[in-house]
């Protein structure tokens, strides 16, 4: 099943089968009450927590009902207010090699601790969705400083816990969807370069996990204006779904509705106004997004 926010943060199930995608509207299946103001976003939260119960409802809600044209509605990011992103460091073996490079040309050395496996917090201030562009800040941009793009597979957590062992953290996996990690190179901490308002666009779907399959065998790419940057698989992450989702959750309890960024592929690049970024996961979506100055 593919989920979607959309206009006043309605859900809808999204259906491909056609020549003309459509979304439906089911909010009203929810079975509790849906609140549109996604500061509070209770009922979101809720159904990442209590998605098998609801899926019924949801199902029955869209195969009775007419769907809109996806070209007619607003998409909104497929999260609201999360109580965190989890965002992972050094996930690919080819783009730590590659971050030397940039390191040496961006910061004048290479910094050794960041070339290893981690996980760090964004803001979920960062989020934005499908129809938004990726604002770039006056002063980062005058100030001369690289910002890059990074398209990852991001993970959306459904029942949460804290201490999950690997071989169940699948259980705790509500879906996934598609995320760029727009990136500031500079010496500063990397949640504060990484925080800035639409630093991570989102989208365009939520699409659950048993729809997505094995996570580890996905293909995702990234066009600027048109010229390949990125293309990897998710076989190749070097700490795959299950372990990144233990891993995290033995730091910090994870809750329902949160985001687990699975890190940068290779072919990391820089960004300017007036560029186009296109970024897609099979099976997940598509993302087209332009860049303005803010």
């Amino acid at each position: 099943m593919k989920l979607a926010l959309f206009d006043d943060h309605r859900l809808g199930v999204v259906d491909e089968t056609g020549e003309t995608p459509l979304v439906v509207d089911v909010t009203d299946a929810l079975g509790w009450e849906h609140d549109p103001d996604p500061v509070t976003a209770g009922w979101w939260r809720r159904l990442c927590r209590d998605f098998a119960g609801a899926r019924g409802r949801l199902a029955e809600a869209a195969a009775r009902g007419t769907g809109r044209p996806l070209a007619e509605v607003r998409l909104r990011a497929p999260a609201l207010n999360p109580s965190k992103i989890v965002a992972c460091a050094c996930n690919y073996a080819d783009h730590v090699a590659e971050m030397h490079e940039v390191q040496e040309r961006t910061l004048g050395g290479v910094e050794s601790w960041m070339m290893n496996f981690d996980v760090f917090l964004k803001s979920p201030s960062s989020l934005s969705g499908p129809a938004e562009d990726i604002v770039l800040p006056t002063e980062v941009v005058e100030a001369g400083q690289e910002i890059h793009h990074e398209s990852e597979l991001v993970i959306v957590v459904g029942t949460g816990g804290s201490d999950i062992p690997r071989e169940r953290a699948l259980e705790h996996v509500l879906g996934y969807t598609l995320g760029l990690d727009i990136t500031v190179r500079s010496a500063a901490d990397r949640s504060r370069r990484k925080s800035y308002d639409t630093f991570s666009p989102l989208g365009p779907f939520l699409t659950t996990a048993d729809e997505v399959g094995d996570a580890g065998g996905l293909g995702i790419r990234l066009d600027v204006n048109g010229g390949e940057r990125q293309r990897v698989n998710t076989a190749d992450l070097l700490t795959p779904v299950p372990d990144i989702v233990s891993y995290a959750s033995h730091m910090m309890t994870l809750l329902p509705g949160d985001l687990i960024f699975t890190g940068a592929p290779p072919g990391v690049g820089a960004i300017v106004p007036g560029d186009r970024v296109r970024a897609s996961i099979d099976g997940v979506g598509t993302l087209d997004l332009a860049v303005r100055r803010g």
